[in-house]
């Protein structure tokens, strides 16, 4: 089926469509941010980030990839689909089309091809339940909203990039009573780390269960890759011997490199409505102010089901940059996806 659709893709004359190779690492990198900077103002991505991503365990670069070249042998669109874990109820589309070459057919052509190979997950899950594929794009794209509705995508949700600019040592955090931190470097087990992480996510918007040895094996690549990781910024909130919550940073920002990354922030639901998110975010603030860092970012569902965005804007972070999330359908069925949070 796949193979018949892209025998049908119209693609403009002379030019091509194949999967990515590692020999397009480069190019591949140098697409996106020429497109980073057209539609947000500077570049946010890295050899090693792709990198991580295709090596992560159980990706398939030939299969999950597909890259457009031009008659001159650039290439000028690239689309990759996400589908991994037990449950991939939600296959991701993410894609760059060269501004030099927008209003060619080349998103469609990518879209096209990335539904067909996103409904192979279809045979993977239970008929009952409902399938969608997913894609993003930053607000100030307008070509490629537009590229989402023309193709019969229905905007479901915004997510911000949220942020702070130090002008001086943060405030110092308050913990709340028997806590005491420590960070991974000291207590290295990275499969109680993700169990934390999961557990306090199941709250978030679009959580899906899935058997979590795929995504520890996905953890363990990205540490072992990512030359922004270091264990001494992964912040372990400890109630006894159970982490309760967890704020796990990178040292520096994707796109502005005077600034840290919170990657990841997150409190089990026992440890909640006692002041340790706050804690955790304002202590991570200070450790990156300490290490030269002039502010921090971090990336939020604008309608958190947690009220995270009025924590992060309780402690002095404000919106820089939004991201719109379309989705299709492409089975009906029950919605295994958390949606809302239960107390």
């Amino acid at each position: 089926m796949l193979e018949k659709i892209e025998q049908e893709l119209k693609i403009p004359a002379g030019f091509g469509i194949r999967p990515a190779k590692w020999s397009d690492l480069e190019a591949s990198v140098s697409l996106f941010n020429l497109c980073d900077k057209a539609y947000s103002g500077s570049p946010s991505h890295t050899i090693e980030d792709l990198e991580i991503e295709w090596t992560s365990p159980n990706f398939d670069l030939e299969k999950s990839t597909r890259v457009i070249v031009a008659p001159n042998g650039d290439i000028v669109g690239y689309i990759e689909v996400w589908d991994l874990g037990s449950m991939p109820v939600s296959p991701s589309a993410w894609g760059r089309v060269h501004p030099d070459y927008e209003n060619m057919g080349l998103g469609t052509v990518l879209l096209t091809w990335a539904e067909a190979r996103a409904r192979q997950v279809l045979e993977r899950i239970p008929e009952e339940i409902r399938v969608v594929m997913r894609a993003s794009t930053v607000s100030t794209n307008e070509g490629a909203r537009q590229l989402f509705y023309d193709y019969g995508m229905t905007l479901v949700r915004h997510f911000w990039t949220m942020r702070i600019d130090f002008d001086g040592l943060p405030e110092q955090p308050v913990w709340p009573e028997g806590i005491r931190l420590t960070t991974f470097a000291e207590r290295p087990n990275l499969s109680e780390v993700y169990h934390a992480f999961d557990e306090a996510f199941k709250d978030h918007w679009g959580h899906t269960p899935n058997a979590p040895e795929e995504a520890i094996a996905r953890w363990q690549n990205w540490i072992e890759r990512d030359p922004k990781y270091d264990p001494t910024l992964w912040f372990l909130a400890l109630d006894g011997d159970e982490i309760a919550g967890v704020s796990l940073c990178r040292k520096v920002d994707p796109e502005i490199e005077t600034h840290g990354h919170v990657n990841i922030l997150g409190v089990r639901r026992p440890w909640r409505r006692q002041g340790l998110a706050l804690a955790l975010l304002r202590h991570s603030f200070v450790e990156l102010y300490k290490r030269g860092k002039q502010g921090v970012t971090l990336g939020v569902d604008a309608s958190s089901l947690t009220g995270a965005t009025r924590l992060y804007k309780k402690a002095g972070m404000y919106v820089a940059k939004q991201f719109d999330t379309f989705e299709k359908e492409l089975r009906p069925g029950r919605d295994i996806r958390t949606q809302s949070v239960t107390e």
